[in-house]
């Protein structure tokens, strides 16, 4: 199983970005798919899930109301739509596929997942 994410860059605050994550080696549209990102001296967080089919999403309360996961399952793909960032958000960027197929993402822990993506750089200035 490969995730390759992208889209990360360098943006001001109140601005807006998109990043991808383009899955491939497993049937995509089977597993829930997450973000998480790791900011400069603090552990991995999560920030948004997405069930399989797309019709339940969740979000840290830090993103909510900013931010919307969603996916295109034709596409293996999932997004993150970041919105009004701050430069709190400053971070590596991860996608994630869940371990079991047809598993609600509710925990919200690195350990529901056993794929990730090598990271995209998201850097906010003020």
């Amino acid at each position: 199983v490969q995730l390759q994410a992208s889209g990360g860059g360098l943006v001001q605050a109140g601005g807006s970005l998109r990043l991808s994550c383009a899955a491939s080696g497993r049937t995509f549209s089977s597993y829930a798919m997450g973000w998480f990102r790791r900011a400069p001296g603090k552990e991995r967080e999560f920030v948004a899930s997405i069930s399989w089919r797309g019709t339940g999403t969740w979000y840290a309360d830090s993103v909510k109301g900013r931010f919307t996961i969603s996916r295109n399952n034709a596409e293996n793909t999932v997004y993150l739509q970041m919105g009004s960032l701050k430069p709190e958000d400053t971070a590596v960027y991860y996608c994630a596929s869940q371990k079991s197929p047809f598993t609600i993402p509710i925990l919200q822990r690195t350990s529901e997942y056993d794929y990730w993506g090598q990271g995209t750089q998201v850097t906010v200035s003020s």
